[in-house]
C-alpha cells in the first residue's frame, strides 16, 4: 500500500480486508520521484497528487493533472494520495486515471523477474482486475510528451467538491498528430472500468456533424454500456456523458456545431 486513503476509510465495512497482510511501500525513497526526460514524464509510485500540484512544468504541458489533482477529495487526500494508488484500486470512478488514459499513459509493472510497460489502456481486465501479477508492483507511470491544443476534464458529482463521481470525462486533441486520429476521449463512472473510448474518437475524426448531444449515443452505445448503481441509473449516465461531450466540444471541433 502506498497512501492507503481508499483502504482505511473502508476498513471497518470491510472485514476481509482486516485478514490480509500488507506491505507499507511508503519508506522505498526510489518510488517517491516524478522526474522528466526529453520524450516523456515519470511519475513515481509513491508521487501524490500533491507533488504534482506544485509542480509549473507538469501544469504547463499536463493541465488535466491538475484539473484531477485538485478534484481529489480534500487536501488530506491530495497530499497523502498517489496516482498509482489510483490505478490500483480500480474504481470506476477513479479520478486520476481518466486524464492520464487522455494523455496515453502507460503503467510499468516490477518484481523480482524484471518490468514491463503496459499501456493504461489495456491495463485494467474487469471492475477492479488487472493485468498486474501478485508478485508485480506498479513502480512508476509514464506519460509521453506531447503538443495538445485541447483539453478538458469534467467530472460531474453530487456536490462540486469532495463527492465521487456520477459522470466524468477527460478529452485531449493532439496537435500536429502525425497519427490518423488526434482525439483521446475517456469516460469515467459510466462502466466497470474507467473506459477509453474509440468509437467517439472515430466519430470525431470522421467529420460527421453534431447538431445534438444526442448525436453522440451511437457511438457511445458502441463503447460502453452504462451501468445502473446506487449513484445513478444507466440512462442518467448515458444522457449526461452526450451532454458532457457535446457542450465540452462545441466551438472546439468544427463538426460539433
Amino acid at each position: 500500500m502506498a497512501g492507503a486513503t481508499d483502504l482505511l476509510v473502508h476498513w471497518p465495512i470491510r472485514p476481509e480486508a482486516q485478514d490480509k497482510t500488507y506491505l507499507d511501500l511508503s519508506a522505498i525513497s526510489e518510488l517517491r520521484p516524478f522526474r522528466w526526460t526529453d520524450v516523456s514524464l515519470h511519475i513515481g509510485a509513491l508521487t501524490t497528487y500533491w507533488d504534482i500540484l506544485r509542480d509549473p512544468q507538469t501544469r504547463a504541458e499536463f493541465p488535466l493533472l491538475h484539473e484531477a489533482a485538485r478534484q481529489v477529495g480534500a487536501i488530506q487526500i491530495q497530499s497523502r494520495g498517489t496516482w498509482a494508488g489510483n490505478i490500483a484500486n480500480g474504481s470506476p470512478a477513479a479520478d486520476g486515471v481518466p486524464v492520464l488514459l487522455a494523455y496515453d499513459a502507460s503503467v510499468v509493472l516490477t518484481s523480482m523477474a524484471g518490468s514491463r510497460e503496459i499501456p493504461l489502456r489495456e491495463y485494467y481486465t474487469g471492475y477492479r482486475n488487472s493485468v498486474r501479477r501478485s508478485d508485480e508492483l506498479i513502480t512508476s507511470i509514464i506519460l509521453p510528451r506531447r503538443r495538445y491544443d485541447f483539453s478538458v476534464f469534467h467530472k460531474v458529482g453530487a456536490r462540486r467538491a469532495q463527492a465521487i463521481t456520477k459522470v466524468g470525462i477527460a478529452v485531449t486533441r493532439e496537435a500536429g498528430a502525425r497519427a490518423a486520429n488526434p482525439w483521446r476521449v475517456v469516460a469515467s463512472s459510466v462502466a466497470a472500468t474507467v473506459r477509453r473510448c474509440p468509437a467517439i474518437e472515430a466519430f470525431l475524426a470522421s467529420g460527421a456533424l453534431v447538431r445534438v448531444p444526442s448525436d453522440f449515443f451511437a457511438s457511445i452505445d458502441a463503447d460502453i454500456r452504462p451501468i445502473d448503481d446506487i449513484r445513478s441509473t444507466a440512462s442518467y449516465r448515458r444522457t449526461v456523458l452526450a451532454r458532457l461531450l457535446y457542450h465540452s466540444l462545441r466551438g472546439v471541433s468544427a463538426t460539433v456545431v
